[in-house]
């Protein structure tokens, strides 16, 4: 029988929604303003493109430390520092003078972001104790949703009507009300400083992420990633060999001993491929192929956030059947949404593809939601924090993975092929991708358990 949810949680995700705008919103609305920041502030591309990688790169770094901020200072302290310091971010970013100033600036942003989404995962799933994590989920990714659709409309007024300065202040007010909601209806919670930061790990892993996220944009960008790749493995490496043999590690690998939620984390990762290398892809034909504006080709992207807006309601049939088989439907329906563009040409019926956009993106809301109920099976309380950080590594470091291998894909069938060509092989290639998530999905329990045996302890 479905239960209804408990009013103080939906209050809470509601909370949480204002906050999560800002940081999903910005990256969109950023990447389309690109072009016109370079041109505004006498840059070239290569200095330029900064903006994003140094946001990128803070934000990865700034993840692994969320889970023991969370415990020695408290969720509710630490979701409230994370949007001070994202909204003194796009304030100075607001008043950046050069490249320069404003990539420092966006290293402040990206700091505060890293610490957010982390943070509201912990907040939700210690909210729903082990019961509705699927139909909360489906709540709160509603920022998620609307970045994609909101984000490029936004984007192309305030560049084609206002000073690109509004790019970045348009956050301040959403943050600024964030601030006040959840000062104000935020449940309070205790901090539990049991263990010390550890810093050697933090020392080796926030780098190593750095790094690691460093040399896969390089690749994408056409730089050298072979520095940044090397040091970033090496860094890993001895991180993981050092938290395996603490007591108190920065974040706890040991997590992954669980069959679920190590299933749960391989298969964010491989979502990279799956979501973000597209999104790379999809505007890009868009533009190049079809010849829009960024503004029509935004609009274009719309349905896909359509169809993720539909699916909302799939997270609670994952609550109730199990995530495996959620899972396993959404990944089809994706691999079917993409399939029209890997025979798509310039002139394929544009409803074909809106189409086709509509069931990819419910079919990608739909895994990403109960891949959520199946990594957070069964974990005690305490555990929530270190899940929350690997797993939003896990999506992090696997959306770049992404977007660069498709870029390079993308570069050399270009190189190789006429444009329509070029592009229906690196949709093809992605479709290849996305059947390795059918492995890691395989292992996700097959049933959804009882709430009295999943509750977090």
């Amino acid at each position: 029988m479905r239960t209804k949810l408990d009013p103080a949680a939906l209050k809470l995700a509601g909370i949480l929604i204002v906050g999560a705008l800002a940081p999903l919103l910005d990256s969109t609305i950023v990447n389309v303003a690109i072009r016109t920041l370079g041109l505004e502030l006498h840059a070239s591309v290569s200095t330029i493109q900064w903006v994003t990688t140094g946001y990128l790169l803070a934000l990865a770094a700034a993840v692994p430390i969320t889970g023991w901020t969370v415990e020695r200072f408290g969720a509710k302290r630490m979701w409230i520092a994370a949007l001070v310091v994202f909204l003194a971010g796009s304030a100075l970013s607001g008043l950046a003078w050069n490249a320069g100033s404003l990539i420092a600036f966006r290293v402040v942003q990206g700091i505060g972001g890293g610490l957010m989404l982390p943070i509201l995962q912990t907040l939700l799933i210690r909210a729903a104790d082990g019961r509705h994590i699927g139909r909360l989920m489906g709540i709160a990714t509603l920022p998620a949703l609307a970045g994609p659709i909101l984000g490029p409309v936004v984007g192309g007024l305030i560049v084609g009507h206002l000073d690109w300065r509004w790019i970045f202040y348009v956050n301040l007010p959403l943050c600024a009300l964030a601030i006040v909601l959840a000062w104000r209806g935020l449940p309070a919670d205790e901090p539990r400083p049991r263990h010390r930061l550890d810093l050697p790990g933090l020392l080796l892993l926030s780098p190593a992420l750095a790094a690691l996220i460093y040399g896969l944009t390089a690749i994408g960008n056409d730089g050298d990633p072979l520095l940044g790749l090397a040091i970033g493995v090496v860094l890993l490496a001895g991180f993981v060999w050092r938290a395996l043999r603490t007591d108190e590690p920065l974040v706890d690998l040991r997590l992954l001993r669980t069959r679920s939620f190590a299933a749960s984390t391989g298969l964010l990762f491989l979502s990279g491929l799956a979501m973000f290398g597209p999104m790379l892809l999809l505007p890009l034909y868009y533009q190049q192929l079809r010849g829009l504006g960024v503004l029509a080709a935004g609009l274009m992207l719309a349905p896909q956030g359509l169809g993720s807006l539909l699916a909302r309601g799939m997270g609670g049939l994952a609550d109730r059947i199990g995530p495996r088989p959620v899972i396993l439907a959404g990944l089809a329906l994706t691999a079917l949404g993409t399939l029209p563009y890997a025979f798509a040409d310039q002139w394929t019926n544009v409803w074909l593809l809106a189409a086709a956009l509509v069931i990819r993106g419910f079919g990608l809301s739909t895994a990403n939601m109960a891949v959520m109920v199946g990594a957070f099976d069964g974990l005690d309380r305490d555990q929530i924090p270190h899940a929350s950080s690997m797993t939003r590594i896990a999506q992090q470091v696997g959306g770049s993975f992404g977007t660069a291998v498709l870029a390079v894909l993308l570069q050399r069938q270009l190189a190789a092929y006429p444009a329509a060509a070029a592009f229906s092989h690196t949709f093809w290639w992605t479709l290849a991708f996305s059947g390795l998530a059918f492995v890691p999905a395989l292992l996700l329990p097959r049933r959804a358990v009882a709430p009295e045996l999943v509750r977090v302890r």
